[in-house]
């Protein structure tokens, strides 16, 4: 999956629409990490877009959401698209103030979030993020349509004239009321975890994920050991462990954390590819077309 691997193609900028098709627009977690250690990699926080036939679906809402829609700004409008939030942490919404289509009338957006852990929407959590002092334009100021949906864990949405991609929700680390997502099309899956428990299976996980053609899993602590930080668990382990119980196909590290430079990511890929070819290290820039899955 990696450069080794015949399911990568070019960057999303240059990549044709598949019927199933994964862009990376963001790939780090906590704190956006700009500078020449993670040029490579990528220094955005988390945001990944879905092509699913006429559907184009956004997860996670970090500084990765300004550059798509830096690219989407410059589609022929109006623009739509299904956003999904996994939690309502700073690195999943601090995109979203500057999210150029939101601020154009005649542009439409789906918003879907659960309840963070104060009670608060997803509704409330991005208001909230654009009031003064901290953002100097409020939310009313996005003339784009903007619908809000609150899920529950458990949830299935089906999008599209005929229902074709449906988007199915669990819960995952309760700590930050995160949700896991799985979007399936055509006999084709994918599915998008990436605030997980690191310490422990997930058994709600490794039900959703089963038999996944790429599941984007929490990597942001995959390795730490080389770094002087004392792992708190063995390299990889959790992370493999998932990949095998639920028979996913392949497997996507991402939410790399901001400590983790292009070296040492390099150093984390180069041990993953000695164990399988299946597991790769997610770059922002990155496609991923499931047409092309052997």
């Amino acid at each position: 999956m990696a450069t080794h691997a015949p399911m990568l193609n070019q960057a999303a900028s240059q990549q044709p629409p598949g019927d199933l098709l994964i862009k990376f627009w963001g790939v780090r977690g906590s704190v956006p990490t700009p500078g020449a250690a993670t040029a490579r990699y990528g220094g955005n926080t988390p945001c990944v877009e879905v092509i699913s036939g006429d559907q184009r679906l956004i997860f996670d809402g970090g500084t990765g959401l300004r550059v798509l829609g830096e690219a989407l700004h410059g589609e022929p409008a109006p623009v739509q698209a299904h956003i999904f939030f996994t939690n309502s942490q700073w690195d999943r919404i601090q995109g979203f103030p500057f999210f150029l289509p939101a601020f154009f009338p005649g542009n439409c957006f789906h918003i879907y979030g659960g309840t963070a852990t104060n009670g608060a929407s997803i509704k409330q959590c991005l208001t909230t993020q654009m009031l003064k002092p901290g953002f100097a334009l409020p939310m009313q100021s996005m003339q784009a349509n903007l619908d809000f949906t609150i899920l529950q864990p458990g949830g299935r949405i089906c999008l599209g004239e005929a229902g074709e991609t449906t988007v199915e929700v669990i819960g995952l680390n309760s700590q930050v009321n995160a949700f896991g997502y799985r979007i399936s099309r055509q006999g084709r899956s994918i599915v998008y975890a990436t605030d997980t428990n690191p310490d422990q299976l997930d058994e709600n996980l490794v039900y959703l994920a089963q038999g996944a053609d790429v599941l984007i899993y929490d990597g942001t602590y995959a390795d730490l050991s080389d770094q002087g930080a004392k792992p708190r668990i063995n390299p990889w382990d959790t992370a493999l462990q998932v990949k095998q119980a639920a028979q996913a196909k392949y497997m996507v590290l991402f939410h790399h954390g901001p400590r983790q430079t292009d070296a040492h990511l390099d150093r984390l890929a180069a041990r993953l590819a000695k164990i399988t070819p299946q597991v790769t290290l997610a770059r922002e820039g990155m496609v991923i077309d499931l047409s092309n899955l052997t």
